[in-house]
């Protein structure tokens, strides 16, 4: 069975260039843990994920020793933080290092490389271009409706 079998053919996707804000947005209406990454010319550069832009956000522990010391406190500089950070651009939080599969490639190797390296979703990409993502649940339903 190929990659192109299972994948999802409609990735949730950003451009390099747009702001955290829009990044935050797209994770939480898209509901995917993770954003494909694409430059102006629609070219798959790398991917952010909801553990970037929340890291991003959390305050050091010497901001929050500065700034009181309690949870409140701790949770007040996130929110500050996060509306600090809104409007500026994603790029600097893009994992540029991503491994990726081709549409052509065997199941069983994209489900070892996303084992081994701790994946959740892994970019499908064939010349430079994003096709599409396959995730651990493409990879269930797989096993489940093709046994």
């Amino acid at each position: 069975m190929l990659v192109s079998d299972v994948m999802s053919a409609f990735p949730a996707y950003i451009r390099l260039g747009a702001t955290i804000r829009r990044a935050a947005e797209l994770v939480s209406v898209s509901e995917v843990g993770q954003l494909m990454v694409l430059d102006h010319d629609d070219r798959f550069v790398g991917s952010v994920g909801e553990e970037e832009l929340v890291r991003a956000m959390l305050p050091s522990f010497d901001e929050v020793a500065g700034g009181g010391g309690s949870l409140d406190d701790a949770f007040r500089l996130f929110l500050e933080k996060g509306r600090a950070l809104a409007e500026r651009i994603v790029d600097p939080l893009v994992a540029r290092d991503t491994a990726t599969v081709r549409p052509g490639d065997e199941l069983a190797r994209a489900a070892v490389v996303m084992v081994d390296r701790g994946i959740r979703r892994l970019p499908v990409v064939d010349g430079g271009k994003l096709v599409g993502t396959l995730s651990r649940a493409d990879l269930c339903r797989a096993v489940i409706y093709h046994s």
